[in-house]
């Protein structure tokens, strides 16, 4: 996502004629300005194919599940506020 930033940055730049960026041209220097949008598309096939981005939101969906079940628990009167997360024996 950063480098989408980075892009947008970029061209933001280039078009207030800003630095050297300012100075370089659509024409000859294209491939600067648009490298980011690249770079980004690339992490993301690279993201995708390699799994990242499902174990992300795996993770992220466990740990919301594992929240939901606590504060249930709390709920129900089965586990008290300062007692520490895990099984009883």
């Amino acid at each position: 996502m950063w480098l989408v930033a980075v892009g947008v940055l970029v061209l933001v730049l280039n078009f207030a004629g800003v630095g050297a960026v300012g100075r370089l041209e659509w024409w000859g220097d294209a491939w600067i300005l648009l490298m980011p949008f690249g770079l980004a598309a690339l992490w993301w096939f690279i993201a995708d194919t390699s799994g990242h981005t499902q174990r992300k939101a795996m993770a992220k969906m466990d740990a919301r599940k594992e929240e939901r079940r606590l504060k249930s628990l709390e709920a129900l009167g089965m586990r008290k506020p300062g007692q520490k997360p895990g099984r009883r024996r």
